[in-house]
């Protein structure tokens, strides 16, 4: 049995409990958009595009944890999610997401395949959605917070 060290008398850092729940919410997300994807019409496409916009927002906000960039709040954060989805659906205009798509299920799931622009207020209420859960679950308390790398 190895001997325990000193790090492991160490309480888990508020940070790391708050990039495992990021983790958790964006498999969780994961898991609800793979399972809404059969749906059809513009529920399917609604219930896609909110998820996707939320994913989008629970990586920027690990992403921004992990880099200790403590000044981006929820409502930037959310911002950036939504100029993403948007850059990625008008991407899907060149035709080149579908042609990618069709050499890989990844990069089709992460790409889709064709615009819509339904997708775009989609995008908005995910995105809001996201914001709304970080900031109701404590963002102020977490702005110095850094995850140990």
């Amino acid at each position: 049995m190895p001997a325990p060290s000193a790090r492991d008398d160490i309480p888990a850092r508020p940070a790391s409990r708050r990039a495992l729940a990021l983790g958790a919410a964006a498999a969780a997300v994961v898991a609800c958009g793979l399972a809404v994807r059969g749906l059809p019409g513009i529920v399917g496409d609604a219930a896609g595009g909110i998820l996707y916009a939320a994913l989008v927002y629970l990586l920027l906000a690990l992403g921004a944890l992990v880099l200790r960039t403590t000044r981006v709040g929820p409502a930037q954060l959310a911002a950036a999610a939504v100029v993403l989805c948007t850059l990625v659906e008008l991407f899907q205009l060149t035709g080149w997401p579908a042609r990618l798509g069709e050499t890989s299920p990844l990069l089709h799931l992460v790409l889709g395949s064709t615009f819509n622009a339904w997708d775009l207020p989609a995008y908005a209420a995910g995105a809001a959605a996201a914001c709304l859960a970080d900031r109701t679950l404590g963002w102020p308390a977490r702005r110095n917070e850094t995850v140990d790398a």
